[in-house]
């Protein structure tokens, strides 16, 4: 059974996904790229303004869902150039304070709408 989780606190989706999809213990949160909800428009001040939007964005899905970053159990970072990393995870353990989830960074050629940054993650309820 999995039901789908939408917020008009994030960016709606750009494509045929949505948000989140719940199913069973698990959240499974699309990747978010630095779109601020309110305007529409991507944030571009620089990458670590970038990083910071796309965590908030995350908060507000997990939010939703009655969940928080404690809560992450697998994330992954796509980066179009990794020597952004040190920026981005700086911004990104801000986010959380122990327990860390497993984690992949990868770089990509590129990002839709240009950005820098997107992230995806997986969430287990407790």
């Amino acid at each position: 059974m999995k039901k789908i989780i939408n917020t008009d606190n994030a960016p709606a989706p750009i494509g045929p996904y949505s948000q989140a999809v719940d199913a069973g213990n698990f959240l499974f949160v699309s990747g978010q790229i630095p779109i601020n909800p309110l305007t529409g428009e991507v944030v571009v001040q620089n990458v670590q303004a970038e990083a910071r939007q796309v965590m908030e964005n995350i908060a507000a899905v997990l939010s939703e869902a009655g969940l928080g970053f404690g809560n992450v159990v697998k994330t992954t970072i796509f980066l179009t150039d990794m020597q952004t990393f040190g920026q981005v995870n700086e911004v990104y353990g801000s986010y959380f304070t122990d327990n860390f989830p497993a984690r992949e960074t990868v770089q990509v050629a590129a990002l839709p709408k240009n950005v820098n940054v997107e992230i995806s993650v997986i969430a287990i309820k407790s």
